[in-house]
């Protein structure tokens, strides 16, 4: 987190994550195994962050919305209903 929390450019924060990279390899607990592999797969995309300093936030805000809508009536039969429901409640 204290990466993300500093104002930091796109080659310190890549700096910064090999450092804890290798300090959790060398830590040699397992758990931490998942997450090394996940930030292993999407390395460049975690580092887009510090290219303008944005996230995609809002909208898995709004998908997780979306979600809790249609869980709510448990499944949707008139699209357009939904669509119209989903402008008047969210819009």
């Amino acid at each position: 987190r204290e990466i993300f929390n500093l104002k930091t450019t796109l080659q310190i924060a890549y700096t910064k994550l090999a450092h804890w990279y290798k300090q959790v390899e060398n830590s040699g607990f397992n758990q931490f195994k998942s997450i090394v592999n996940t930030i292993t797969l999407n390395y460049r995309s975690i580092l887009n962050y510090f290219i303008n300093r944005s996230t995609n936030a809002a909208a898995e805000s709004f998908n997780a919305k979306i979600k809790a809508f249609r869980a709510q009536f448990r499944g949707v039969r008139n699209l357009e209903f939904f669509l119209f429901r989903l402008t008047n409640i969210f819009a």
